[in-house]
C-alpha cells in the first residue's frame, strides 16, 4: 500500500504543475464553456470558464502509470487505461460542441453517445470475462459466486450506468471531481485488500491526479472537468471496480452518482407521464438543492459527506466478503 499511496502523491503533484499552463493556455485563447439555457440563472456567471479539465487528471494518470504500475506481469491493467482514452476521445469531441460560439458543431447527440458507450463497454465487458477471467459477484458475509456467461451483460450494465451517472453529476465546482476521488480510493483499499496492489495503485493513481484537478477546479472554478473528463472517470471507475469483483457496491460507494442519475430519470418520467409536471425544481438532484436556496460549496460539500460515509460502508461490506 506503500507504494500506492506514494504513487499517488506523486499524480497529485504532477497533476498541479501541469494544471497551470493548461489553464493558462485555455484562457489566452478563449476557449471557454457555454452554459445551457436550461442551468440555473446562476450558472451565467460560469460562462466562458475553459473546459478539458479532464487532461490535468488524465495526462498525469499516463505518465505516472507507465512508470508506478507494473505493466508486463499485469496487462489487465491497460483495460481502464483503454476506457480512460476511448471515453476521454468522445468527451473530448463532445466538448467542442459546448464552447462559446459553437466553433466546432454542437458536439455528440446522446444517443450516439450511448451507443458508443455500449459498444466500447460491451468490448471491456468479453474481455473481463474471457480474457481477464473476471465472472464473479462478492455478496458480504456469503461469499463469492461465479457468474458464468450471464457476467458480461451485468458488466455492460455497469459500465454504461456508472459513467452516465458520473456525467450526470458533473454540475457544480469539484463535485463530481470529489466524489470520484472519494470512490477510487474506496476500491483502492479494497483492491489492495485483495491483494491486487496493482489495481491499488492504479486507483490511487486517478485519485492523486483527480485531487490535482480539484486545486483548479475548486469554487470558483478556473477550469471545468467536462466529458473529457466525466466520461472518463465514471467508465474507468467501472472497470476497477468489476476488476476487484464488488461491482455489486458500487450503488453503496458511489450512491452520490445513483442519487443524481436517478433524480433526472425521476424528473424525465414524470414530466412525460403527467404533461409537463414536475417532482423536482429542477434536475439532477445538485440543481434542486441550488433552486430551494443551498449555496454551491454548501452542496458540494454535503455531497461530499456523504460520498465519504457511503465509502466508509462501502469498504466495510468488501471486508466482510469470506475469503
Amino acid at each position: 500500500m506503500i507504494h500506492a499511496l506514494i504513487s499517488g502523491a506523486i499524480a497529485f503533484l504532477v497533476s498541479v504543475a501541469l494544471g497551470w499552463p493548461i489553464v493558462r493556455y485555455l484562457r489566452e485563447r478563449g476557449i471557454g464553456k457555454e452554459i445551457s439555457e436550461y442551468q440555473p440563472a446562476t450558472h451565467q456567471k460560469k460562462a466562458g470558464t475553459p473546459t478539458f479539465g479532464g487532461f490535468i487528471i488524465w495526462v498525469p494518470t499516463f505518465l505516472v502509470a507507465a512508470v508506478a504500475v507494473d505493466w508486463w506481469n499485469h496487462r489487465s491493467i491497460l483495460l481502464p487505461v483503454a476506457m480512460i482514452s476511448a471515453t476521454g476521445a468522445a468527451g473530448f469531441i463532445d466538448d467542442l460542441g459546448s464552447l462559446r460560439g459553437r466553433r466546432w458543431g454542437r458536439g455528440l447527440s446522446w444517443r450516439f453517445k450511448l451507443a458508443y458507450l455500449t459498444l466500447l463497454g460491451g468490448a471491456a465487458s468479453w474481455l473481463l470475462y474471457d480474457q481477464i477471467g473476471v465472472e464473479s459477484i462478492n455478496v458480504p458475509w456469503l461469499g463469492q459466486y461465479a457468474l458464468g456467461p450471464a457476467y458480461i451483460a451485468i458488466a455492460l450494465a455497469t459500465i454504461v450506468a456508472t459513467t452516465s451517472a458520473v456525467a450526470v453529476t458533473d454540475g457544480l465546482d469539484a463535485l463530481a471531481g470529489g466524489t470520484t476521488l472519494i470512490a477510487f480510493v474506496a476500491y483502492g483499499i479494497i483492491a489492495f485488500a485483495q491483494g491486487q496492489e496493482f489495481v491499488a495503485t492504479f486507483a490511487m493513481i486517478v485519485a492523486g491526479a483527480n485531487l490535482g484537478f480539484l486545486w483548479y477546479n475548486a469554487h470558483p472554478a478556473q477550469i471545468i472537468m467536462g466529458d473529457t473528463g466525466a466520461l472518463a472517470l465514471g467508465s474507468s471507475l467501472a472497470i476497477v471496480a468489476l476488476m476487484t469483483g464488488h461491482w455489486l457496491l458500487l450503488p453503496v460507494i458511489g450512491v452520490v452518482f445513483v442519487a443524481e442519475a436517478a433524480s433526472n430519470l425521476i424528473q424525465i418520467s414524470y414530466f412525460k407521464l403527467t404533461g409537463g409536471r414536475r417532482v423536482f425544481r429542477r434536475a439532477p438532484l445538485h440543481h434542486h438543492f441550488e433552486e430551494i436556496g443551498w449555496a454551491e460549496t454548501q452542496i458540494v460539500t454535503r455531497f461530499w459527506v456523504v460520498a465519504i460515509a457511503a465509502a466508509f460502508l462501502g469498504v466495510a461490506l468488501a471486508l466482510a466478503v469470506p475469503e
